[in-house]
């Protein structure tokens, strides 16, 4: 008789307490194996998670801040609403939907499904709000100034964050991230108060 048929013959012939005492041995295999695998994937879920740095919770306090002005500005302009071009108004509501997002995921801990989806909704505005100044011009200054160079910078950087992420790069990744809400929220947002500005004229017109 061949190997494997005696072995299934010889299982047949066990006592019954034994098979039953085999299976719960087995059961218990299965669920030891269960526990580790989600005590596995609960281990890897928190190392992926990290708190918000004291750095990234200042870019938040400084992002609020600079959001309260913008809508305050934008308030107090509502009698000039109608004669502001529909690109304006875009490139305003993507700057306004962004600031919001970099308040949330500056305070919030790192990583996670959460801070991954809004990360990609945060550099799609970011990409959106740089795209759509390139085609304000004239609005202010008659021309093309700095602030389009930073739009161009932003438009390279979006893709440099997002790759960075995807291949788990965190430190650059933060770098990255850190150095747009910096330079293309918060610095060039206030430089859109000053020098007759549509914002600036708005808050203190």
């Amino acid at each position: 008789m061949p190997e494997d048929k005696r072995s299934r013959h010889s299982l047949r012939r066990m006592h019954p307490s034994m098979l039953a005492a085999d299976r719960q041995n087995h059961g218990g295999d299965r669920q030891l194996t269960e526990m580790t695998m989600s005590a596995t994937a609960a281990d890897m879920h928190v190392s992926h998670s990290a708190p918000a740095s004291f750095f990234d919770r200042g870019l938040s306090l400084a992002a609020l801040a600079l959001l309260c002005v913008v809508l305050v500005a934008i308030g107090r302009g509502q009698g000039h609403w109608a004669q502001v071009p529909p690109l304006v108004w875009a490139h305003l509501l993507t700057i306004v939907f962004a600031l919001a997002l970099t308040v949330i995921q500056f305070w919030r801990p790192k990583g996670g499904s959460t801070h991954r989806a809004m990360g990609r909704i945060w550099v799609t505005l970011m990409f959106a709000t740089a795209l759509i100044s390139l085609f304000i011009v004239g609005a202010d200054d008659h021309g093309y100034s700095i602030l389009h160079v930073l739009s161009v910078w932003v438009m390279i950087q979006v893709p440099m964050i997002a790759i960075s992420a995807r291949k788990r790069q965190i430190e650059r990744h933060q770098r990255a991230a850190r150095a747009m809400a910096v330079g293309s929220l918060l610095i060039a947002g206030f430089f859109t108060f000053p020098f007759h500005r549509l914002l600036g004229t708005w808050l203190f017109g």
